[in-house]
């Protein structure tokens, strides 16, 4: 914690300061426009280059993850993230997780209605986990496409430097999550014959907060 603070910049640590619980973190991501450049060509900015002017300020899954992990360290909580995993028709979700009386939350962004915040209502990770399986299907034909999640994948291992001040991509980083340990949240066979999402479902996701 020390560390991180001692290494911002004054109008980074006036963001990080102000948000001081989960739900704060939260309502800043969900106020970020959305990082379109993924669709042409994965993004991976740190903390530092989200926040360094007013035209950078916006972030997708995988980034708003890691600012929200940044901001979670700095008020002393660790900074943990977790990878959804799903099949290749579909995207993998990035979240960052946080304990409240021992009991697990999550953080995210996402441009959608679904995969959103998850109240800390959870006994474990798994169980955090498998809540959002219902929610994740492919919106064309409600096939469901969550298959795996990982261990909570801590970024204190790393020097603060390297994923919240770095100027150049974390690729590394996104790499190293995607080959960490995962656990399937189920036998295949169970997942082939999981119920398709319904027309009314599949319409719903289809919402946007924010538009290209």
């Amino acid at each position: 914690r020390d560390q991180i603070r001692s290494l911002l910049s004054p109008a980074e640590r006036r963001v990080f300061e102000k948000l001081k619980a989960p739900q704060l973190i939260q309502d800043y991501l969900e106020a970020l426009p959305q990082n379109f450049s993924y669709a042409v060509g994965e993004t991976h900015r740190s903390p530092r280059r989200i926040l360094e002017n007013k035209r950078s300020k916006r972030a997708y899954c995988f980034e708003g993850a890691v600012l929200a992990a940044a901001i979670l360290a700095y008020h002393g909580a660790s900074p943990l993230l977790l990878d959804l995993q799903t099949d290749d028709e579909d995207e993998d979700h990035v979240l960052a997780l946080f304990k409240e009386k021992n009991l697990w939350g999550a953080i995210s962004k996402t441009n959608h209605p679904v995969l959103r915040w998850r109240d800390p209502v959870y006994k474990s990770v798994r169980e955090l986990a498998m809540s959002y399986f219902h929610e994740y299907f492919l919106p064309a034909t409600g096939r469901k496409t969550f298959y795996a999640y990982s261990k909570p994948f801590d970024l204190s291992k790393f020097a603060p430097e390297r994923w919240i001040m770095s100027e150049e991509s974390l690729d590394w980083l996104a790499e190293a999550l995607d080959g960490s340990s995962h656990f399937p949240i189920a036998p295949k066979n169970v997942l082939r014959h999981a119920r398709r999402a319904t027309v009314l479902e599949r319409s719903a996701s289809k919402l946007q907060q924010w538009r290209k």
